[in-house]
């Protein structure tokens, strides 16, 4: 962030008074501007014993297999940001049942949150994906899923068997492979 948001005043970092950490913050107006994680929201689709992934039609990693998931919308829930963006890939409906995986992705700014849900219906190719396609446990491409995130919610999911049996909680850092 180069300018202020407020003011078009530029910009430059220092610790706020009564604060404890470096801040983007105007010169001109002295509009402190927090840069906080962002959230993404999806959801594991079982049908039959199937899951519901997705190929990437865009980047980043284009072209690999995902979980239905993407950046939760201003003025929806948890849940609903993840049925919203299984519509939006898979072109699936989705009846959500409970949150089941929390990663802290830290060096990517974001927090992904994962639901398990049951397939309502069909599905099909979103804008957003170049293929989806239902996966029993042996058949899911492990050595093509797009994100670390997604691999441990769905490791995670099996073995449980989609049991509500709490949330699982993981942290990725670049220096923890």
């Amino acid at each position: 962030m180069n300018f202020c948001s407020s003011c078009g005043g530029a910009i430059s970092r220092r610790v706020p008074n009564d604060d404890n950490r470096e801040r983007a913050i105007c010169d001109d107006c002295g509009t402190v501007h927090y840069q906080n994680p962002l959230i993404v929201v999806g959801c594991i689709v079982e049908s039959e014993g199937k899951i519901l992934l997705c190929k990437r039609s865009i980047e980043p990693r284009y072209g690999f297999w995902t979980i239905p998931a993407g950046f939760m919308e201003l003025g929806e829930t948890l849940a609903g940001g993840a049925a919203r963006e299984t519509l939006e890939e898979a072109c699936a409906t989705v009846d959500i049942s409970h949150q089941f995986a929390s990663v802290d992705v830290v060096d990517a700014g974001q927090v992904h949150i994962f639901f398990c849900g049951k397939l309502v219906g069909g599905f099909g190719v979103g804008e957003e994906s170049l293929d989806t396609q239902l996966f029993s446990e042996d058949e899911i491409p492990w050595d093509e899923l797009a994100f670390h995130s997604g691999e441990f919610a769905l490791r995670k999911y099996f073995e449980d068997r989609g049991e509500n049996n709490g949330v699982h909680f993981h942290e990725l850092r670049r220096s923890k492979s």
